[in-house]
Order: structure tokens, then sequence, then C-alpha cells
């Protein structure tokens, strides 16, 4: 018998459904079941690399760590990477499948609806629980026809559904009711329980809104979660920047340049995450000033993210820079000399001369390398340091000159001895591939420390799953949580 599947539906984007599927991941898996997280297609340039290189959404990564079990493709079967306004890859089954705007997309969602209940129905026979996650809101009515992410897949599960709306961006009554009035009949019956997110205050003085909610909407409140601050999980996708700067205000400055498309900026959490470092998102060269040290981060789009940084005004700023300049993936691209796309594998192609700060060529090629990496640092401030994290890219970059910031010793499965990356100037300018390298403590104090960084004794962290976990499940009515992982 297939395992019974719990669907987290949202009003709108943003709303946190990640979070409370997270959530629910860790208090299912902390009772001994077998439980996965699953989303039918996810739209992100935050991506994770799972452990037979595809590729798959950063946030349902996020949702298998809580579950205690390695992400599989399975997991997100299906992941649209935007490169601009109207185009994105997309992946299906961890590997990119087409680059297409979103009519031709849409044409092909039959085809992709079969992925979608493969995948599904290979989760369930494996699992005691799937809990999966709708996107945006699944009564998007010029939408819904076209839907395999959100009320399709709850009917097709016979799914338990919640409907979550996020009280901090104001009208939860029509959040809530109004979505509920606009599902069909057939996916209200569905809908067991109304999850109110992110409260600030006594919960307490919601009360009347909890029985308002139950008496129009005939559903129950399962309940009232608070807003939990610097929850410490990686965001889903670049929406999360355009609420304001992250990381503490502190003596040491960082700043990250917000280039379109940008990808996998989760990698700089364990930056913003150190006492004492301030890490800002910029996108003006004026905002470098009084800065440590700047760096590019990853982009869908390469050659666009060039002409961007030329148009705005960096490449001046970035090479009169004192600090340390730094690029990771796309960034690393962009510090280089040049970038060539005759293919056409991101966007229209083309070429672009880099900035110059580093010697290494790009050159796109049509295979995209999606993999995990183990690798030794050669960095002067880390030399011999381990390194994991992972690759994602389609170009090919030639070093030219410099030092290799990195060792690879093994990709996936197979063993390797190939340098990566290029440092220049005794460390003050350098770049590699590697995603997910400042979550390497060692390497990571090493080069702030460079910067003038000093450590400072501080609390433990609290594991921010267990705190996510018991946060919510304090906030929801237990018998209602229990009836909801077991017999619904």
């Amino acid at each position: 018998m297939p395992a019974p599947v719990i669907m987290v539906l949202g009003t709108a984007s943003s709303v946190g459904k990640s979070v409370i599927v997270t959530a629910l991941c860790r208090i299912a898996a902390r009772r001994g079941l077998k439980v996965a997280p699953f989303k039918a297609q996810n739209m992100s340039n935050n991506a994770a690399v799972t452990a037979d290189g595809g590729e798959i959404a950063r946030s349902t990564a996020v949702q298998a760590a809580a579950a205690f079990v390695q992400p599989t493709v399975e997991m997100n079967p299906i992941l649209i990477k935007p490169e601009g306004q109207r185009r994105s890859q997309i992946i299906v089954e961890g590997r990119p499948w087409r680059t297409l705007d979103a009519g031709d997309y849409w044409r092909q969602r039959e085809e992709l609806w079969a992925v979608v209940t493969r995948n599904l129905d290979n989760l369930r026979a494996r699992c005691d629980l799937v809990i999966a996650e709708g996107a945006g809101s699944p009564v998007e009515l010029n939408l819904k026809p076209r839907d395999i992410v959100n009320a399709r897949v709850a009917t097709y599960a016979r799914a338990r559904t919640l409907l979550v709306g996020d009280i901090d961006t104001g009208g939860i009554f029509a959040q809530l009711l109004g979505t509920l009035a606009l599902l069909e009949p057939e996916e209200r019956a569905l809908v067991t329980g109304l999850v109110v997110n992110r409260f600030r205050g006594d919960p307490a003085l919601f009360a009347d809104g909890v029985n308002i909610l139950e008496q129009r909407g005939g559903v129950p409140v399962l309940g009232v979660v608070p807003w939990i601050e610097d929850l410490g999980l990686a965001e889903e996708d670049a929406v999360a920047l355009e609420r304001g700067p992250g990381g503490s205000d502190g003596a040491l400055r960082i700043a990250v340049v917000r280039v379109p498309t940008i990808a996998n900026f989760d990698d700089f959490d364990p930056l913003a995450a150190e006492p004492g470092v301030s890490l800002r998102y910029v996108d003006g060269p004026a905002e470098l000033t009084g800065t440590a040290a700047v760096i590019l981060p990853g982009a869908k789009h390469t050659l666009a993210a060039r002409r961007w940084l030329r148009e705005r005004g960096f490449d001046a700023a970035l090479r009169a820079f004192p600090g340390a300049v730094v690029g990771i993936c796309g960034g690393y691209q962009l510090l280089g000399a040049r970038i060539s796309d005759p293919l056409g594998v991101e966007g229209g192609g083309g070429e672009e001369p880099g900035l110059g700060l580093l010697p290494v060529e790009t050159t796109f090629d049509r295979e995209k390398r999606t993999v995990q990496i183990v690798a030794e640092s050669l960095a002067p401030w880390a030399p011999g340091a381990p390194l994991t994290g992972y690759e994602i890219h389609a170009g090919r970059t030639r070093v030219t000159a410099g030092a290799a910031l990195a060792r690879i010793t093994r990709r996936g499965s197979v063993a390797s001895e190939e340098p990566d990356g290029c440092i220049v100037e005794g460390g003050r300018v350098w770049g590699c591939y590697i995603h997910g390298l400042f979550a390497n403590t060692a390497f990571r104090r090493a080069w702030l420390t460079t910067l003038g960084w000093q450590p400072r004794a501080t609390a433990p962290t609290p594991d921010p799953y267990e705190r996510l976990a018991d946060t919510v499940a304090g906030a929801l009515d237990p018998h209602r949580l229990d009836r909801l992982l077991t017999d619904g």
C-alpha cells in the first residue's frame, strides 16, 4: 500500500511553506517514521547536488536533511532555473532537459505530469510518509488548468492537506478564507487544517481570529506558528534577498554583488552567521565603500551578469577595490579574462571580456557538471584544510597563470587529482567552482582572519532543525498533529 501524503499548500509564494514542510519532516522523523519531502516542480536558482550527481532545489535538500535521509531527484523531479525574464533551463529528474520559454514549457505539461506521478509513486513505495509542498498559490485561476504542483498533486495522492497563510504580511483572513473559497469542492474536501504562520507577539491575542477562521472556513486551525528569528536554514530562492540585508552588525563588512539570476547565494550563509561579520548584498559600486571583501556569486546567465556589471559601473570599482575580491562558480568566470558561449548554452550565447582580475578563460559546453566533491585546500591561509562541497556548471575554465586554490581528491565516487580555482596577488584575488566552500569552518575562519576578523566566544548554536521542529510542534494542536501524521 502506498504511503500517505501530507500536502502543504500556501496562500501565496513566500508564506513559509518550505519551512513548515521542513519542520514536519523533522517532527515525523523523530517519531520513527521513514519520511521524505516532495515538491513536484520548483523554480529556483538555489540548487543542490545529490549523491548520484542529480540537481534539485536547495530547499528540498534542506527538507531531506530534516528527515534524516539523503536527497534524491525523486524528491524534486522538475526544477526550473530562470535565465532571465522569459526563458528557463528545465531540469528533469536531476538532468538538464530543455531550455524553454513559459509558453513552450506549459505545452509539455502532460509529459511532465507523468514525471511527477512516477517519482511521487516511487517515493510512496519506499516510505512511511511523504510530505509534499505546493508552489505559490493553488488558486491562480488563469494558471490552474496547467497545475502540476499544487491541488492536482493533492488530489492525485488524496493528500491530507494543510493551507498556510502569512499573518506578518497582513490580510490573513482574505488569504486563507479566499483561498478556501476558490478551491474546487473536491480540493477543499482534502483540506484538514489551516496554519497561521509568522505571528509576532502572544498568540493568545489571536484567539478570536482562530475562531473566525474556523467558523467561516469550516476547517480547524492546526496552530499559530510564531515568527522565528535567524532560523539558520538556506532560503528557497532570491526573493528572500529583497527583504533587506542579512547578517549581524559587525566590524568586518563583506559585500556580495547581487547579479541578475543570482544562484546558490546560500553559499554565503556561513559567513553571515559568524559573530563580528556583517554580510550585505549590494546592487551598486558605491555600496562597496568600507567593505573588507567583495564576492561575485554564481549566476544562471553569466554573460548577462557580465553586461550588468559593466552597465552598473562595477568594472572600474572592482579593479580599484583595495580589499579581497572573490568569485564562486559564475563569479569565478566573471573575474577571468574572457567568457565564451559559442553554443548558446545560456541565453543567446556570445562572448564577453571578463573583468580581467584572474588569468583564466571560460568556454561553455553543453555537458553540465553536477557532482559532489571532496578536496584539499591549497590556499596560503589554510594549506591542507579538508574541503567538501559540490559543483554545478557548464563552463570549462582554463587557468593560464597563478596558483590553484584547491586540489579535488574525489568527484562523486571517482578519485581525482585535479586542481580547481586560481589565486593571484598573494591571495587577495581568488575564485573557484566549489559551492559550499564557506561551510568548511577551518577554511572560512582562516580566510576571515586574513581580512582582520577576530573570533569571538559565543554560546553553542542550537541545531536549526531541532529548534524549528520544537517551535512548530509547540505551536500546533498536539491531537490534530498526531492525527495528521498517523491516520489523518
